[in-house]
C-alpha cells in the first residue's frame, strides 16, 4: 500500500501522468517544480499567468493578502485564503481549500483538498479529498537531519531524501494539531485522530488511535 497507483487515483489531478512514471510517490517531490513549469504554459483557457510562472484559474479565488510564490498553479473553483503563504513549486488541484495562514512548499494537492486552517504542508503530495484538520502539520526534516526511510512494519525503505513530509492516499482525514513525521504515508479512506504524532506506514481503510493503536474500519 505505498505505492502510486495503491494511494491515488491519478484523474483527479494535473499532475496525473508524472506520477504514473513512478513506483512511489516520493520518487515524484524532487520534480515538482519542473512539473508545473511545463504545465503551466499548456494551461490553456480560463488559466491567466498573474505573475511570471504563477497561474491562476479565473473561477478560484485568491485573497488580496495571500502569496503565491513562482512556480505555482491554482486550479478552478480553489479558495486561497487570508495571508495563505504558498512559498512556490505548488500544483494546487480544483475545487481546494488553502485556509488562513496555512504554508505551502514543494507539493501537490489532488482536487479537493482541503487544508483550511493553520496548516503547514512541504515536500508532500495529498491525494482526492484529502483533509487535514486546524493546526496539523507534515514535518518534513528530522531532528537528527539524517535521510528519511519509510517504515512499513519491519520492512525500512531508503527514500535518499532529506526533505519528505507525508503521503497522503486518496480521502484521508487529520485530526486536528495531529504531527505527520518525516516519511509518513497513510493508506487511503484512513483517519487519524486528532493530536497524533503519526510515522510509518499507516494502512489504508484503518483509524489512528490515540498512543499509536491501528485498528481497521468495519
Amino acid at each position: 500500500m505505498l505505492k502510486v497507483n495503491q494511494l491515488y487515483d491519478l484523474t483527479h489531478s494535473l499532475a496525473g501522468e508524472y506520477l504514473s512514471g513512478f513506483e512511489y510517490p516520493w520518487q515524484a517531490l524532487g520534480g515538482i517544480k519542473a512539473l508545473i513549469l511545463s504545465l503551466g504554459p499548456q494551461l490553456g483557457e480560463g488559466y491567466k499567468e498573474v505573475s511570471p510562472t504563477v497561474w491562476v484559474h479565473e473561477t478560484a479565488t485568491v485573497a488580496p493578502t495571500a502569496f503565491l510564490g513562482a512556480p505555482c498553479i491554482i486550479g478552478p473553483g480553489t479558495e486561497v485564503r487570508h495571508c495563505a503563504f504558498i512559498r512556490g513549486s505548488a500544483l494546487v488541484g480544483a475545487n481546494c481549500v488553502v485556509g488562513n495562514s496555512v504554508e505551502l512548499k514543494n507539493v501537490i494537492l489532488f482536487d479537493n483538498v482541503q487544508v483550511p486552517h493553520y496548516n503547514y504542508v512541504g515536500d508532500s503530495i495529498l491525494g482526492y479529498k484529502s483533509h487535514m484538520g486546524a493546526g496539523s502539520l507534515t514535518s518534513n526534516v528530522k531532528s537528527d537531519k539524517t535521510l528519511v526511510v519509510v517504515k512499513n512494519g519491519d520492512e525500512t525503505i531508503e527514500t535518499g531524501l532529506k526533505k519528505f513530509g507525508a503521503m497522503l492516499g486518496d480521502y484521508v482525514e487529520v485530526g486536528c494539531n495531529s504531527v505527520l513525521n518525516p516519511g509518513t504515508v497513510i493508506g487511503r479512506h484512513t483517519n487519524i485522530y486528532p493530536t497524533s504524532c503519526v510515522r510509518g506506514m499507516v494502512p489504508e481503510n484503518s483509524i489512528w488511535k490515540t498512543g499509536g493503536i491501528v485498528v481497521q474500519k468495519v
